[in-house]
């Protein structure tokens, strides 16, 4: 059986850091239903960190393939 990697919810800032785009653009890609959308807790928001990771994984691999952005 194998073991789902370990992950962690992160804030706003380590999104935008381990992303490469800035707030108002990721709040417009979540209404876009093209970036992944935060995990609520109470008044804080919360992403996760493996949901982040294959959002860029899944550009690189655009990249590669010829797809659009």
């Amino acid at each position: 059986m194998s073991q789902k990697p370990l992950d962690r919810l992160i804030k706003l800032e380590d999104v935008i850091s381990q992303a490469g785009i800035g707030k108002t653009k990721i709040y417009n890609l979540i209404q876009l239903g093209e970036f992944p959308a935060p995990i609520k807790l109470g008044y804080a928001s919360r992403w996760s960190q493996i949901e982040i990771q294959d959002w860029v994984e899944q550009l690189k691999a655009k990249r590669f393939s010829g797809g659009d952005q």
